[in-house]
C-alpha cells in the first residue's frame, strides 16, 4: 500500500501499463522515471508515435532512461535501490527511489487449473492452444481472452467470448484481429488499429500516409489540449485504410471511428468525404483522411 503520493518513482518497463501508471503519479506530483531494456517506449506500436508519445511525456517531467537493464535491487526502510547497466554491458550505476513499480509484462494465469489432467494443450508462456473457433484440444472445452494467444485486452476477450458462443451456438462466430484497437489511457491518450508504417515497410506493401495535428484543430485548441495528431495508413493502390494511430485528447474514444472503418473497408476518402461536426475533435480524423488522398484544408 502507498499511503502518500512518493516523491520519486521508478518505472521498470516502458510499456503500456508502465506508462500508465507512471502517468497517473507523474500527474500527482512524482518525480518519474521509466527504465526500459529496448531502445524506444512500445516497441510494437508505430515508432512515429511513440517518438511524439515520449516527447510529450518529457514535457511533462518523465526521464528516461531506454536501452537499459536493471541487474539488482535493494528494498531499504526509505525506498529501493536500484542497479542498472546498459543493455548491451556496462558500467553499472545506482539511483535510489521511494517507490518501484515493476510492469516488464504479463503472463496468463493457467497454472493449477487441471488442464493436464483433461489432455488440454498450452505453448511456452502458459497460453491455452486452441483452433481458429476457440476450441481447445478437448471439442467441449473452449478458451479466449488473456488465457490464448493475441493482445491482453478486455474488448479482444469479449469478442472471442461472443464469437465463441455463437460458434457454440451452431452459428459462424469471428473475430476481425486486424481491427482490435489497443489504447494507452495516459494524458494524452494514445491509441491505434492496424498496421504500423514498419510493418508495412517491412511486408513490402505500399501505402500512403496521412496527418493532421490537433494544434489545428479548434475544438482542441479551445479546450487547452492540442497536443498529438491523428496519421492515417492507406493502401497505395485501393486507398483501403489499412492503419491508424492517434496521440492526443480523447483518442481512445476517436479510434473507433478507425475501426468502423477498416471493419468495413473504407478508403481514406470514403471518411474524407464524410461529414463531421465542427466543431469536433473528430474533424482531425477526417482531415488527416483528406491528407491521406489529397489535401486537408485546415494546415
Amino acid at each position: 500500500e502507498i499511503s502518500k503520493v512518493p516523491e520519486t518513482l521508478a518505472v521498470v518497463g516502458g510499456g503500456v501499463i508502465g506508462l500508465e501508471m507512471g502517468s497517473v503519479w507523474s500527474r500527482l506530483g512524482t518525480k518519474v522515471t521509466v527504465i526500459e531494456f529496448m531502445d524506444r517506449l512500445c516497441p510494437s506500436m508505430d515508432q512515429e508515435l511513440t517518438k511524439k508519445f515520449q516527447t510529450t511525456l518529457k514535457k511533462q517531467g518523465f526521464k528516461f532512461n531506454l536501452k537499459t537493464k536493471v541487474v539488482s535491487s535493494q528494498v531499504e526502510a526509505d525506498g529501493v535501490t536500484l542497479t542498472t547497466e546498459p543493455a548491451k554491458g556496462g558500467d553499472p550505476k545506482s539511483a535510489k527511489y521511494d517507490i518501484v513499480l515493476v510492469a516488464t509484462g504479463r503472463r496468463p494465469y493457467t497454472e493449477g487449473l487441471g488442464l493436464e489432467a483433461l489432455g488440454i494443450a498450452t505453448d511456452k508462456l502458459g497460453r491455452i492452444e486452441v483452433d481458429d473457433h476457440f476450441r481447445t484440444a478437448v471439442p467441449s472445452v473452449y478458451a479466449i481472452g488473456d488465457c490464448i494467444d493475441g493482445p491482453m485486452l478486455a474488448h479482444k476477450a469479449e469478442e472471442e467470448g461472443i464469437a465463441a458462443v455463437e460458434t457454440i451456438a451452431g452459428f459462424a462466430g469471428h473475430v476481425n484481429y486486424d481491427a482490435i484497437p489497443g489504447v494507452i489511457y495516459t494524458y494524452p491518450e494514445v491509441a491505434s488499429v492496424g498496421k504500423t508504417e514498419e510493418e508495412l515497410k517491412e511486408s513490402g506493401i505500399e501505402y500512403v500516409v496521412g496527418s493532421f495535428p490537433f494544434a489545428a484543430n479548434s475544438r482542441a485548441r479551445a479546450n487547452g489540449s492540442s497536443e498529438g495528431f491523428v496519421k492515417v495508413l492507406a493502401d497505395k493502390t485501393t486507398d483501403k485504410i489499412i492503419g491508424v494511430h492517434i496521440i492526443g485528447p480523447n483518442a481512445g474514444e476517436m479510434i473507433a471511428e478507425g475501426v468502423i472503418g477498416m471493419e468495413y473497408g473504407a478508403s481514406s476518402e470514403d471518411i474524407a468525404r464524410t461529414c463531421h461536426a465542427h466543431p469536433t475533435l473528430s474533424e482531425a480524423f477526417k482531415e488527416a483522411c483528406m491528407d491521406t488522398y489529397d489535401k486537408p484544408i485546415h494546415f
